[in-house]
């Protein structure tokens, strides 16, 4: 049994890789959401015009790693104090922002947002687009880039240091 799990913070680059080292992290899809448009592509996002932030779909099985679990890895990889930005990246495709699906997640979800400097939002889930191909498996595939090296590459440090109990084989 798989349970999904729909976030945004930041490039969704970095989620993507920094989920896929999660042990019970079965796949990490980018994608947008939150947003009024449908079907929106990279450059719309970017726009800002169609209300969607860049975001993951992580699936999960809840006996290796819970929501809870996947909560603090989110809040660790990104900076939730920031609007519509993760460093020099900005604008409202960049904010952080959490989906859920029942009032049992929305409920978890709650507790992680209670202190008046987090601005991540909360919303249920209502949309996913996938992203286009080219975003898919991006650090694994462009580990040289500058981007990758300068901004995803040291929060994968910090996933291994921090969190080296969840981290897959």
């Amino acid at each position: 049994m798989t349970k999904t799990l729909i976030c945004g913070g930041g490039c969704f680059w970095c989620l993507e890789a920094a989920f896929k080292m999660i042990k019970g992290v079965s796949s990490v899809v980018p994608g947008y959401s939150g947003g009024h448009a449908e079907k929106p592509s990279y450059l719309e996002v970017c726009s800002g015009e169609t209300g969607h932030a860049e975001v993951v779909k992580i699936e999960y099985n809840p006996e290796v790693v819970t929501l809870s679990e996947l909560l603090k890895i989110f809040f660790a990889v990104h900076d939730p104090t920031t609007i519509n930005r993760q460093g020099n990246d900005v604008g409202t495709q960049y904010r952080s922002i959490l989906f859920y699906g029942n009032d049992e997640e929305k409920q978890l979800m709650e507790k992680f947002l209670n202190s008046p400097e987090i601005v991540t939002e909360l919303k249920p889930l209502q949309n996913f687009y996938e992203a286009e191909d080219y975003h898919h498996d991006y650090f694994s595939k462009n580990p040289g880039n500058a981007y990758c090296q300068a901004i995803i590459s040291p929060k994968l440090i910090k996933i291994r240091k921090d969190f080296d109990t969840f981290l897959s084989t």
